[in-house]
């Protein structure tokens, strides 16, 4: 009996972030989470690749006919680099776009994308095809339906992609509170970002620590 293979841990040196398809058009058309949610945790994810210096690959489809630009709360993040435009669904089907993620040459590709059923299903199951591991922030994505993202996710796993949240990747990339180069631009996402777990690291600074409140705390942060 064969084994399933194991996916090792996340590390900012050994992934490639991927943005797909975060636009206007494509978010009008998610139902299957809050859509204030998903910018909060797409924009999460987003500030945790720059964090630690993981590479990020944006791309976008049909930008000026249909879809919309790219949420700028993802392009300010990046300056300079600009999304790959696309005519296909399939990020996959794009000559730039595989070839960017071969120039980057990192095998564990963390996706996340509008829609599931689509633009992460489709790419994730011809990178998984090509040698690559695929993690899918399924926090980050959206479907039509919640049964069309439910299902796309189910289909994106069984042919062999790890369902992941954007904290999961966040403190996956952190996993030691002594790496204190990037503790504090953590700790600040965490309070922007994290919803009851920020109020639970606010409350633990300013009543057991004794440290002045967020944001004052984190005047002169470099980050």
């Amino acid at each position: 009996m064969s084994q399933a293979p194991i996916h090792g841990l996340l590390t900012p040196e050994n992934c490639t972030v991927i943005f797909i398809d975060h636009q206007p058009q494509m978010t009008f058309g998610v139902t299957s989470i809050d859509r204030q949610t998903l910018v909060n945790n797409t924009v999460g994810l987003a500030k945790a690749a720059k964090i630690f210096n993981a590479p990020v690959i944006l791309t976008t489809v049909e930008t000026e006919s249909f879809s919309g630009y790219m949420w700028p709360q993802l392009t300010e993040l990046f300056p300079g680099q600009k999304p790959i435009e696309r005519t296909s669904m399939n990020s996959w089907e794009d000559k730039k776009f595989v070839a960017e993620v071969e120039r980057l040459g990192r095998k564990k590709l963390v996706i996340a994308a509008l829609w599931t059923e689509v633009c992460l299903a489709f790419p994730a199951i011809q990178a998984m095809e090509a040698g690559y591991e695929v993690y899918a922030v399924e926090d980050a994505c959206g479907g039509t339906t919640v049964l069309a993202h439910d299902n796309a996710m189910k289909r994106v796993i069984q042919a062999g992609a790890v369902p992941v949240s954007w904290l999961q990747v966040l403190l996956e990339f952190q996993r030691d509170w002594a790496k204190r180069e990037t503790y504090d631009a953590v700790m600040k996402l965490v309070l922007e970002h994290c919803g009851a777990y920020g109020q639970g690291v606010e409350y633990a600074y300013t009543m057991v620590h004794k440290q002045p409140p967020y944001p004052e705390r984190l005047k002169g942060s470099s980050h």
